[in-house]
């Protein structure tokens, strides 16, 4: 059982734009199926890519994200039900629409408070990852207090000029893989505890 924080950030270092949006992740193009040399390399890297990521989602046993992140992906499903079925906590000090899902909206103001809280999602990971979707402050708290694993990160061809920083706070890394997969960098990255 780990606690990664898995997601995806523009060149410059930024998970959603100055306006909190994610959208600039979804225009990053795809390489056309077949095109460019290598052409069934780049489709197989592509489907590996995909694959990979589904396999992380269904490893995963317990989700948390901040309250930006929950708030987009609940006007993006456009009334949908939560689309995990995994026990999934939402960091807020607000009320936040609710959803059909097994949601639990906390706050986590302290220190303890936040080790209780990763406790708690440990519990109902059931022996599975927990996947730490965003954003960066909640990232780099649980790196202070020696709770994340590991990060990794895609890193799409887009320079976004600000936003909502990657790690909102000092954490130290130690790098474990780095590959192409489609338009993406991905990086895979160990936390280093102190």
């Amino acid at each position: 059982m780990r606690t990664v924080y898995n997601t995806a950030t523009s060149l410059d270092g930024f998970i959603a734009d100055q306006d909190n949006s994610l959208e600039w992740l979804f225009a990053v193009e795809e390489p056309e199926p077949g095109g460019g040399e290598g052409g069934s390399a780049d489709d197989t890297e592509d489907a590996t890519a995909l694959g990979e990521t589904e396999d992380f989602i269904a490893k995963a046993g317990a989700i948390v994200m901040g309250a930006t992140t929950y708030e987009w992906i609940v006007e993006h499903e456009g009334g949908k039900p939560w689309p995990y079925s995994v026990p999934t906590w939402v960091l807020t000090h607000r009320e936040l629409p609710r959803i059909e899902g097994d949601l639990r909206f906390a706050s986590a103001d302290t220190d303890q408070e936040l080790r209780d809280l990763h406790a708690s999602m440990v519990e109902a990971a059931g022996g599975r990852d927990v996947w730490v979707v965003g954003g960066g402050r909640l990232a780099a708290d649980l790196a202070r207090l020696g709770l994340l694993d590991e990060v990794v990160v895609s890193v799409a061809p887009v320079s976004l000029g600000g936003g909502a920083p990657l790690l909102d706070g000092r954490v130290r890394l130690r790098a474990l893989e780095a590959r192409l997969l489609g338009p993406f960098a991905c990086l895979r990255y160990e936390v280093v505890h102190d």
